[in-house]
């Protein structure tokens, strides 16, 4: 679909999922996306968009991401797209020991930082995401704070990838 034949709240309801729980992102975008029809430059519209927010937003963005192999999950209460992220990874095929561990990692997390352990699962095994996860529990608030919001940027941005792609 032609950016350019949207109007807000169309441009909001299409691009409103990009960013997890977030619509406000792409309805600060749409005045600054112009004519743009690519979507790594729609990407970095949405980016700065982001990065231009208050830290309290941000928090909110980042707190807004489900725990990986959390209770959203087994719930079924994840948006989709955090559901097919999750299965790309082979989140849903956890053991029952790797769903244990998630769910400790999760905890120590949140307890450590305040907030859900987000990365950019697509592409990544489970093995690869609980590697992280150990890694970065030895970083310390503000830079955890700091990957949270790339991972958020890479997550948002292979979501439009895929989007374009259809």
């Amino acid at each position: 679909m032609d950016r350019r034949s949207l109007d807000r709240r169309q441009f909001i309801e299409r691009y409103g999922g990009i960013y997890e729980r977030s619509p406000w992102v792409a309805d600060e975008a749409f005045d600054l996306a112009g004519d743009i029809d690519d979507p790594d430059d729609l990407a970095a519209v949405l980016a700065r968009c982001v990065d231009a927010a208050p830290r309290k937003r941000k928090f909110e963005l980042i707190c807004a991401h489900p725990d990986l192999a959390g209770r959203a999950a087994v719930a079924g209460e994840l948006t989709p797209e955090s559901t097919a992220e999750q299965a790309s990874a082979g989140i849903d095929r956890c053991t029952a020991d790797e769903y244990r561990r998630f769910q400790e990692l999760n905890e120590r997390y949140r307890s450590k930082f305040g907030f859900p352990f987000v990365m950019a699962v697509r592409d990544s095994s489970r093995h690869e995401i609980l590697a992280a996860f150990e890694r970065r529990l030895g970083h310390d608030v503000e830079t955890e704070f700091d990957t949270a919001i790339r991972e958020i940027h890479r997550i948002a941005r292979l979501r439009l990838q895929a989007m374009f792609d259809e």
